[in-house]
């Protein structure tokens, strides 16, 4: 019984992997074609007609972040197939040799094929029906408030730098005994005290503070910034581990913060 109730596991297993796979290849066909049937010129025309008025206070709603992360798995999608013809044509470009006839035909769809990759975001948008200009906004909202998160851990970090140089120079300004020697340190430290007040005095806009917050509902705020670099990457995960190591050292290189928030 329970050989028989294993193996039906197995099958059960393998048959969902099946479907999955199948549903891969025939999504990946899908694309394919509307890439071939409606061209970057028609996708743009068609975009174009689309047009959308922003909230004034910049703010995003619960309902504009699920279609941003909706129609960025389905970029994702889009821009893989893209890349994947970008890499056959560039292939062929190199064997036929750029100044042949093949060569050159080659080239002109290669960089049809870059076009479709670039505008992946617009299509899957289109795709799934939703207006392509708030679309565009609520990208450009999201993107902001991601960014703005690493932004913010750089200045952090710079700030801690800026400190332990105004320390040392400090110090030194103290122990120096030549009058000319103390008046350059002195110099140097009305300079990172004024670097210091312009960095304390820098606000964060309260849209994408707020657009932040709500961000995190659905997902790390960086993950947005990763996503949209990953269509880039050579090799799959390669953005998300360069952003969150770049992340990880701003972090080592800002000091902790007393229950105070000093």
């Amino acid at each position: 019984m329970r050989r028989a109730t294993l193996t039906a596991l197995t099958l059960l297993l393998a048959f969902s992997l099946a479907g999955c796979k199948a549903k891969e290849m025939i999504d990946k066909a899908s694309i394919a074609k509307d890439l071939k049937d409606r061209g970057t010129t028609e996708l743009m025309k068609q975009v174009a007609e689309d047009s959308y008025d922003p909230p004034a206070d910049g703010r995003l709603t619960d309902a504009q972040v699920q279609m941003y992360l909706k129609v960025r798995e389905h970029e994702k999608q889009i821009a893989k197939v893209a890349r994947e013809e970008l890499e056959k044509q560039a292939a062929k470009v190199k064997e036929s040799g750029d100044k042949s006839i093949a060569g050159v035909v080659a080239g002109f769809k290669s960089m049809g094929s870059v076009a479709d990759f670039l505008t992946a975001d617009l299509r899957a948008a289109s795709d799934l029906g939703y207006n392509t200009a708030e679309y565009s906004w609520v990208k450009g909202q999201v993107l902001a408030a991601s960014g703005s998160a690493l932004t913010e851990q750089f200045v952090q970090g710079m700030g801690k730098m800026m400190d332990d140089a105004y320390a040392q120079t400090k110090k030194q300004h103290d122990e120096a005994t030549d009058p000319q020697t103390k008046k350059i340190y002195a110099e140097m430290l009305a300079t990172y005290e004024k670097g210091r007040k312009d960095a304390q005095q820098q606000q964060v806009d309260p849209a994408v503070a707020y657009n932040r917050e709500l961000l995190e509902k659905y997902e790390a705020t960086l993950t947005a910034l990763s996503a949209e670099l990953s269509k880039y990457e050579e090799k799959e995960g390669d953005a998300e581990k360069a952003l969150s190591k770049w992340s990880e050292d701003l972090e080592k290189a800002t000091p902790p913060q007393s229950a105070d928030g000093n």
